[in-house]
């Protein structure tokens, strides 16, 4: 069975809130949590975009809740051994409840230091080497690697779990799911797409878990359900590679003038129709999914978690319970 998370946006919400949203979760039913790695907000009306390994270290004291980052970009912003150490770090602070998601970025976020923005193949080249990197430091090795794109001399995590972190690979497209399956312990994406699940397990993802998350906005109003998404994630419709390549929030905030409302409405969902909500959530049962994590946008959050523990968790559940977050007991 598909097992039903809550999905931390980092973007949206400072770190307190954050907190709180991730004891409300756990109460509600819940699963597990996934949180976003930004160092930017997609747009200014979001406001936040907090360093998402204190929000970790926070939120294990806090929740006994598995905790995946969808997803850290492990190439640019921080070099793939700093990543190793976050990780393991991690992993450690939640007895192993920790799933490191990794993906190959955006230039919103990855561009801050002055580095060239490269091509999409090139940041999957990237994005495997700096996992190859991360692997070897995470089962304690001492590393010394020469590669095209990164450099380590003589490190060793000190500070390490009795497993590694699992590896879960972001993609969006047909050369990304194959790298996730050959490379990752798992992928991820965010569109119930059953073609990209099969792609992933035919390179080699076999039985390894499939992870998705998807943003609704309960409200009792829908028209105003619509009117906040639309203020907050227009960015979300945006089509093809502009996530990936536009560069700063004011970019996003311009290309999305060229959303509407009626894109949001057709688009995300959005009230208080318990049936919708779980089909949405069912959709990605449906595609092949082990794991879906659902972001409530907007300050409606006690609401949504009350709306989702009496009326949508349970529908998502009959004929059964989920069988929990992959490598955790249900």
């Amino acid at each position: 069975m598909t097992a039903y998370g809550y999905f931390l946006s980092s973007e949206e919400f400072a770190p307190h809130d954050l907190l709180e949203q991730a004891r409300m979760a756990e109460q509600a039913g819940f699963e597990a949590l996934a949180i976003s790695d930004h160092f930017h907000p997609w747009n200014d009306e979001q406001g936040q975009g907090s360093f998402v390994w204190s929000v970790i270290g926070a939120l294990s004291q806090v929740t006994s809740l598995p905790i995946t980052t969808l997803v850290t970009c492990p190439t640019v912003r921080l070099h793939p051994a700093i990543n190793a150490q976050a990780a393991a770090t991690a992993a450690v602070l939640t007895g192993g409840r920790f799933r490191f998601g990794i993906g190959s970025g955006e230039a919103l976020n990855e561009h801050i230091l002055g580095d060239t923005w490269p091509e999409a193949a090139e940041r999957l080249e990237m994005l495997e080497e700096a996992v190859q990197v991360i692997r070897r430091l995470s089962a304690g090795e001492r590393v010394t690697h020469h590669g095209t794109h990164y450099t380590v001399q003589n490190a060793r995590l000190y500070t390490v779990p009795e497993q590694p972190a699992p590896l879960y690979v972001s993609g969006f497209g047909p050369q990304a799911a194959a790298l996730a399956g050959r490379i990752g312990d798992g992928f991820v994406t965010m569109a119930p797409d059953a073609d990209l699940v099969e792609q992933f397990r035919r390179a080699g993802g076999g039985s390894k878990p499939v992870v998705g998350g998807v943003k609704v906005c309960w409200d009792t109003d829908r028209e105003r359900a619509v009117r906040t998404v639309h203020r907050l994630w227009p960015n979300e419709q945006l089509p093809g590679e502009l996530p990936q390549i536009l560069p700063t929030p004011e970019h996003f905030r311009q290309a999305s003038t060229l959303v509407t409302e009626d894109m949001i409405a057709d688009a995300v969902t959005c009230g208080d129709d318990a049936d919708a909500h779980a089909a949405t959530a069912r959709s990605y049962a449906d595609a092949g999914f082990d794991e879906v994590y659902v972001n409530q946008i907007g300050p409606d959050q006690r609401q949504f978690f009350d709306f989702y523990r009496t009326e949508v968790l349970p529908r998502l559940r009959e004929g059964g319970s989920g069988r929990g977050p992959a490598g955790t007991p249900a």
